[in-house]
């Protein structure tokens, strides 16, 4: 722990050495610049996540406080995400906000673990697919998510799967003016000039005119409602509630929000940090994400996590510092106070736009055309899997279904033996004489452990040679399985009068056969650089 504060204090001053009046009004201007872009955002998350616009706006705003200041880097933005609304709206429906700020609190609990016990680089072991996978799946469940309020509708049903299930079934009555305005805030962000989306986003833009023919033109669509100005919610957990906490129902999606914002904030930090040129404390920030979890259901927050969108534009805005996202936060803020009654106005079709092509963008487009193009087809298993588990089940299930379906495929993988067994050809090698015994050189190429055992006992038994070289250069690693075969298949050979000897064996491998006792078998000398050697043994 000790070690999180040493290096906290160590990056601050690295990170504002030589600050001056240029690098504020870069943080100012980058802050500002994050803010039109997070404002839309988090109303429309804080309504995704099944609580209410103001539970977004103030997530936006302690993350912004909290999370930057004590991230593991100077340029990430963390907030509500869409990601996290998939997790929750089947949380909040079935068991209500307070099961939802518990789970959160425990979550933040896990991710402070997780730093303090440095598991900060386990996220880079899950395989791209996967990723690409359960990002998928989650856009698709927020966009059925999204379905009721672009339609105008109350939808009955738990899940997304539900809800459009239940829309089948019992069919609707759209509100076409709902359906309209939706429409058009999609069509807006979609065709909105990259130019113009530099200095004012597609999302705020979209919002904005929604509202304004809203109000001007007293359009009938539900609104997203009062907009307090406070960052204590009526609708947060107490300490009171905290001792009443029911384990059984909040471990589950705990750990799928703690998974989720671990995934999502240390990827956000590799991708961003490579833009920017800088490396992230991956331990640091899995306690910063903790800390700011475990205070946010205290102000009726939602679960926040680093954000790839805010945080990318943060970084193009010309980002210095950690700055801002704290000034980033402070406009929210003024945002709360300052337009409070505009923002009590806005439609909820006009978030659940923004919340549908926000699902469209999260999909790693130009990666999952690389693999469906190059016809990639264990990658093309691992995404399809992921994102259909991630869309029935959940984040969790979806991520252990795909690092397992991945672990099998590269076990199979790997367990692919090639044993090639060639006879000596003296007038071939140029020897100026013929061996003194029937020699053979066997090539094993793979690993060799235990998946891998039935292909190199198959591949041996074809063997008939006096003299039998096993060149292993091919051989990187090898396990107690296959070591265990070498002596049992020595000592029968040995028995049989057959000679048995080892060619460029590598380092690890010829450790491996030392340590389980195939060298006191076969003797020191029956190992050689090359199998070149080991034949000019045997020349009389």
């Amino acid at each position: 722990m000790f070690h999180l504060i040493t290096d906290y204090v160590a990056d601050l001053r690295k990170e504002f050495h030589g600050y001056n009046a240029k690098n504020l009004r870069k943080d100012i201007f980058s802050g500002l610049t994050v803010a039109a872009v997070a404002l839309p955002l988090a109303l429309a998350f804080g309504v995704g996540s099944g609580a209410d616009a103001a539970a977004g706006l103030i997530t936006a705003i302690i993350a912004a406080f909290v999370i930057s200041a004590f991230s593991g880097a100077s340029f990430q933005i963390s907030g509500p995400t869409g990601a996290m609304t998939a997790i929750l709206i089947p949380l909040v429906s079935r068991y209500g906000l307070e099961t939802l700020f518990a789970a959160s609190l425990l979550a933040g609990i896990f991710l402070v673990a997780a730093g303090i016990l440095r598991l900060g680089n386990l996220v880079y072991f899950l395989p791209s697919p996967v990723v690409w996978g359960f990002t998928s799946g989650i856009a698709v469940i927020i966009a059925l998510g999204q379905i009721g309020n672009l339609l105008g509708v109350e939808m009955a049903g738990g899940s997304a799967l539900q809800q459009i299930v239940g829309i089948f079934k019992g069919g609707i009555s759209p509100n076409w003016c709902s359906v309209a305005l939706g429409i058009f805030v999609i069509a807006l962000m979609a065709f909105w000039p990259k130019k113009w989306g530099a200095r004012i986003p597609g999302s705020l833009a979209g919002v904005t005119i929604a509202t304004i023919l809203v109000v001007l033109f007293k359009i009938p669509v539900e609104i997203v409602g009062v907009i307090p100005k406070t960052l204590i919610h009526n609708n947060r957990i107490t300490f009171d509630m905290v001792t009443n906490i029911n384990m059984d129902i909040i471990l589950l999606p705990a750990i799928s929000i703690a998974m989720l914002c671990m995934i999502e904030s240390l990827l956000c930090g590799a991708a961003a940090g490579r833009m920017k040129g800088e490396r992230m404390n991956a331990d640091r920030e899995l306690l910063a994400q903790g800390v700011g979890n475990i205070i946010l259901p205290f102000f009726g927050g939602v679960p926040a996590t680093a954000a790839i969108a805010r945080t990318s534009v943060a970084i193009k805005s010309g980002s210095h510092t950690r700055l801002t996202g704290i000034l980033h936060g402070v406009i929210l803020l003024l945002s709360m106070f300052l337009l409070g009654p505009l923002m009590s106005q806005i439609p909820m079709t006009a978030l659940a736009g923004v919340l549908m092509v926000t699902a469209w963008r999260m999909n790693e487009w130009q990666s999952i055309r690389h693999l469906f193009s190059h016809k990639l087809k264990g990658g093309i298993a691992k995404y399809l899997i992921t994102m259909m588990t991630t869309v029935v089940f959940d984040l969790t299930v979806a991520i252990v279904v795909g690092v397992l379906f991945s672990i099998a495929m590269f076990l199979v993988y790997i367990s692919q033996l090639k044993v090639t067994i060639s006879e000596l050809d003296s007038k071939k090698m140029g020897l100026p004489c013929k061996t003194t015994c029937h020699v053979q050189v066997i090539y094993i190429t793979g690993s060799l452990f235990f998946a891998s055992l039935d292909q190199l006992e198959l591949g041996l038994s074809k063997a008939t040679g006096d003299v039998l070289i096993l060149s292993m250069r091919g051989v990187p690693f090898t396990d107690t399985s296959a070591v265990a075969f070498f002596v049992e298949y020595c000592e029968a050979r040995h028995k049989e009068g057959v000679t048995v000897q080892f060619s460029s064996t590598q380092p690890p491998v010829r450790k491996m056969l030392d340590r389980a006792g195939v060298t006191d078998i076969i003797g020191e000398d029956s190992f050689f650089p090359n199998a070149k050697d080991a034949i000019f043994s045997h020349i009389k």
